[in-house]
């Protein structure tokens, strides 16, 4: 079983009008779970094979380009660090919990598939998982905030 998408924003749509408080679907390269109207402390997960299509995205609002600080541009051009973007658009979160201590901090050392922050999108909360593993030098998102598609979350130096 495929699911593009398109199929998916349907699949959401459809449960978002309806009082189904949970839902799993599994295909060949996907795991699709939906739990709603749960305790905070228990995140909501989509788990979908990197092999996905992604479409087209939106160009970055030229507001947030606009609002970035130098220092963290002057940190862009870094070579020796590793920028970790947002896959999608969403709401950025530090932690799995409003009352939960963040995933990472400046300083953090990490490893690579360790959960660094969750995007919501659509209701539902996406883990986002380091691609590398090392020290993180910058977090460039506030918690709480609206984040692009493809917009530098954190900076991470590689161990």
């Amino acid at each position: 079983m495929q699911l593009d998408h398109d199929q998916l924003r349907q699949l959401l749509a459809l449960l978002g009008e309806s009082d189904v408080q949970e839902f799993s679907l599994e295909g060949e390269n996907f795991r699709l779970k939906v739990r709603r109207n749960l305790p905070a402390t228990a995140p909501l997960t989509l788990l979908q094979a990197p092999a996905a299509p992604v479409p087209n995205p939106p160009a970055p609002a030229p507001v947030a380009a606009a609002s970035t600080p130098p220092p963290p541009a002057a940190a862009a051009a870094r070579s020796d660090l590793v920028a970790i973007t947002a896959p999608m658009v969403g709401t950025y979160y530090s932690s799995p919990a409003p009352d939960d201590p963040p995933f990472v901090q400046v300083g953090s050392r990490i490893s690579a598939g360790q959960p660094i922050c969750i995007l919501e999108a659509m209701k539902l909360m996406n883990e986002l998982e380091a691609e590398v593993g090392g020290e993180v030098v910058e977090i460039l998102v506030e918690n709480g905030t609206p984040v692009e598609f493809g917009q530098v979350l954190m900076r991470i130096k590689p161990a």
